[in-house]
């Protein structure tokens, strides 16, 4: 139960936050809007503000902002499809750019709780590589393989790729000395990475939190985007993606760790959706930035039916890969 309830929360944060974004620019600008609601199908609450009716669905997989004229023709001087190109581009983009903000905050809140991990240091593990090689607690790594470092998530990304090849790894010990190590990594048969056995000093500033927060941001977007660019090239397998079933585990299983766990994942989830979201893909944001950009190209919009046609069409796939994804979740984790 622990699990399902960690999971929704997680899910409401993230949906809120995307949705949120729309709606905030959409009334900025005029938009009148019909419905903010949080999950799909059937209503489990509904509350009806001044103009707007806010509700909360019994599926917890999306949520939407019900918007004048969007999907349909409409002589409304408040619809969507009568605002300037400008306008109705930003209210679109607004959502990803909150999941990327939350990603941000969540982030935040980790590093300033529980300090943020620098280059220095913490721990060096008995009976691992860096032990053997002579790397103690307080050096500092500077460089690996005449790579400039400037982050932890630099370290373990460059350990990680090493392929069982020996690092030339350069430090600044306590009293300020070079020293320069090879060390060659092993592998962790529980996290399946390469590791050589250190752990970070952590630091605790809220100007250096909110940097590392940026930073941490960029490297998992960076991340994300080099997958999805693999994924097309044949290059990645698609045994990695999971669906609500298997994002339900993963949150159930970082609850289990603690709540700095769940933030984390929740951080990484949110610029997965905030990419997701930006695919050119018909009824998701990156689609309909597409038409929008073929407006703005010739001039001239398409028929607001014929596209409503188009991203209905594309949601119907959209959740009939959301099945398919869903049943090979409850495979690979053993559901059932």
């Amino acid at each position: 139960m622990g699990t399902i309830i960690a999971a929704v929360l997680v899910f409401g944060l993230l949906v809120i936050f995307h949705e949120l974004g729309h709606f905030a620019v959409a009334k900025a600008v005029g938009i009148k809007v019909h419905e903010f609601a949080v999950g799909m199908g059937p209503k489990l609450l509904s509350v009806k503000g001044k103009e707007t009716s806010y509700s909360v669905r019994a599926l917890p997989i999306g949520g939407y902002v019900k918007m004048e004229g969007e999907d349909e023709a409409s002589s409304d001087i408040r619809s969507f499809n009568n605002k300037p190109l400008w306008a109705r581009m930003s209210v679109i983009l607004a959502g990803p750019l909150m999941n990327f903000i939350l990603a941000i905050l969540l982030f935040m809140i980790i590093f300033y709780s529980i300090g943020f991990p620098t280059t220095q240091i913490g721990q060096v593990t008995p009976g691992l590589p860096a032990e053997s090689a002579g790397i103690i607690a307080g050096d500092r790594i500077v460089r690996i393989e005449d790579e400039k470092i400037d982050s932890w998530d630099e370290i373990v990304q460059i350990i990680n790729g090493s392929k069982d090849k020996s690092l030339n790894i350069e430090l600044i010990d306590k009293d300020g000395k070079q020293k320069n190590i090879i060390v060659k990594p092993v592998m962790n048969l529980e996290t399946k990475q390469a590791v050589i056995g250190i752990t970070p000093m952590l630091k605790k500033s809220f100007g250096q939190a909110a940097k590392a927060s940026i930073d941490r941001t960029s490297f998992v977007l960076t991340g994300m985007l080099d997958y999805i660019g693999n994924l097309f090239r044949g290059k990645a397998s698609t045994e990695d993606v999971v669906g609500p079933v298997g994002i339900i585990h993963i949150v159930g299983e970082a609850a289990k760790i603690g709540i700095f766990n769940v933030l984390h994942i929740a951080a990484v989830i949110s610029i997965n959706l905030g990419i997701v979201n930006l695919l050119p893909i018909p009824a998701l944001d990156g689609g309909r930035l597409i038409f929008l950009s073929f407006e703005g190209l010739s001039g001239k919009p398409l028929d607001p039916e014929k596209e409503g046609f188009i991203h209905l069409v594309g949601f119907i796939l959209l959740m009939a890969l959301m099945v398919f994804i869903v049943y090979k979740d409850i495979i690979r984790f053993d559901i059932f």
